[in-house]
């Protein structure tokens, strides 16, 4: 299957019938899914950090504990949600890899 299966949300192209398929860089596409893993990744460690700082913040600060518990509590669902993204990028480089290696004619070889 030479035609990609990503689906967004905005940029779509009417495809017109005298066009040409274009040829899809599945290295290049490989490549950015890995940047956008590994940004995932990057912004569910940092939101984890600021989780764990404003725990520690309701803490030492029992005046505006409440206001630290629901910052808390955003930092911890955004780290959730990018660590979904990171998730669903490393499953979109996958697919990538895959259909790079069926361009190039490896085959996959299941055994079970």
């Amino acid at each position: 299957m030479a035609e990609e299966h990503h689906h967004h949300l905005f940029h779509h192209k009417k495809d017109d019938a005298n066009e040409e398929p274009a040829v899809v860089d599945y290295e290049k596409e490989e490549k950015h899914h890995k940047h956008l893993e590994q940004l995932g990744e990057l912004g569910t460690v940092a939101a984890g950090a600021y989780a764990l700082h404003e725990k520690h913040k309701a803490k030492k600060d029992p005046e505006h504990a409440h206001k630290h518990k629901i910052e808390e509590e955003i930092a911890a669902a955004a780290a959730v949600g990018a660590g979904g993204f990171a998730f669903h990028e490393h499953h979109e480089k996958k697919d990538a890899k895959k259909e790079d290696e069926e361009a190039h004619g490896k085959k996959h070889h299941h055994l079970f």
